[in-house]
């Protein structure tokens, strides 16, 4: 298949979007698919086609706080790019994909999409996301000005298809996990120096609001086993700042830093626990690598996540914004080491299903059910 792929966000991998978009080029290509990228990246590499960003005025430095960019549709651009495509895939329902979308219908060539945005990812950012009318307003603000003309849409967990549902969404919804790298597995890592002698707790998440590390800082202050315990958060993010100051409470200062995916899955690898405290979530990607390293997590039970859906016992599970339940599942996995490694086991079984080849075998499917469908 020719597919061109439209992603408003394209750039430093420090969101989630911006990875699963990646590997899904990177494995689409490595099939054979001719594939064709419509994105703000700015690369020579053959295949791209790089639109200027979006300005925001005096929030310019607010978006670059976020370290993304976002695209500004320029129609001639994507003209070329989607010219003599099989499937258009656009990635979010911003200015450059709903007016690829546009074109897309005038060149006559079907287009699937995706939910990478929640309502939630959009209203925190003027700390907004727990009232519920502004959320249902954005997901039928989603709906009218993009998802109403697209048939197929991939949802990368039940639980994004169902709120999509539930906020009058109607095309075919498709749930497709985004996958797990092949190089995320349980191996013997030595053990880095930093952590020798301490109980290693594991995040992995942009640092923003919704993603709840100082949440996770105020319930390691409450652990029993705080003098022992050291934190590495995996990412980048606009409160990185705020992060450092929350975490200077604890006996062991927070390690925070981005890493490669080799380094990651060392990281993974030399941790005792992984933690997930984000109350708002499409599927954790970062959780199902820990995960799939057989590493036992401790998942927020929030009602606006899906990565809660991942625990396999109720230990795995706090009460979502209680610093003190989380506190005491920490506890908990610490006390029972014996336990903890059987659960591991469990986890590396059941972490098989989200394998990524099998995950893009889907992505493929629907490409090619959007366009029989289309000629019919």
């Amino acid at each position: 298949m020719i597919i061109t792929i439209v992603a408003d966000v394209l750039g430093q991998e420090n969101n989630g979007t911006t990875i699963t978009a990646k590997r899904l080029i990177k494995h689409l290509k490595e099939r054979g698919h001719t594939v064709k990228v419509v994105s703000p990246l700015k690369t020579e590499e053959e295949g791209y086609y790089t639109l200027p960003t979006r300005s925001f005025g005096p929030f310019n430095g607010y978006v670059a706080k976020n370290g993304v960019e976002l695209a500004k549709p320029v129609d001639a651009i994507l003209y070329e790019a989607i010219k003599g495509s099989d499937i258009v895939h656009i990635m979010l329902p911003f200015k450059t994909g709903i007016r690829a979308r546009k074109i897309a219908k005038k060149l006559n060539i079907p287009v699937t999409s995706a939910c990478h945005c929640q309502a939630e990812n959009v209203t925190s950012h003027v700390k907004l996301q727990n009232v519920k009318w502004v959320n249902r307003f954005i997901y039928r603000r989603f709906y009218r000005k993009f998802y109403h003309d697209v048939p197929y849409v991939h949802c990368p967990s039940a639980f994004i298809a169902r709120t999509l549902k539930e906020n009058g969404y109607d095309m075919d919804l498709r749930v497709i996990s985004n996958g797990v790298e092949a190089g995320y597995a349980k191996k013997d890592a030595q053990k880095l120096e930093v952590l020798k002698d301490k109980i290693t707790l594991l995040t992995i998440g942009r640092l923003s609001r919704e993603k709840r590390h100082d949440l996770l800082i105020d319930a390691i202050a409450l652990s029993k086993y705080k003098d022992q315990i050291q934190l590495v958060i995996a990412g980048r993010g606009p409160l990185e700042k705020a992060t450092i100051k929350w975490g200077r409470k604890l006996p062991n200062k927070p390690i925070i830093g981005f890493y490669s995916q080799h380094d990651l899955v060392d990281i993974i690898n030399n941790a005792d626990l992984y933690v997930h405290p984000a109350d708002i979530e499409i599927e954790a990607i970062a959780c199902l690598e820990a995960i799939t390293c057989g590493l036992v997590p401790v998942i927020s039970d929030s009602t606006r996540s899906a990565t809660n859906s991942f625990a396999l016992e109720e230990t795995n599970l706090f009460k979502a914004g209680d610093s003190q339940s989380l506190a005491e599942k920490i506890d908990y996995w610490i006390e029972h080491p014996e336990e903890k490694q059987e659960l591991s086991k469990r986890y590396l079984e059941y972490s098989k299903q989200f394998e990524i080849n099998h995950c893009i075998t889907l992505m493929e499917q629907m490409f090619k059910d959007a366009i029989e469908n289309y000629e019919k």
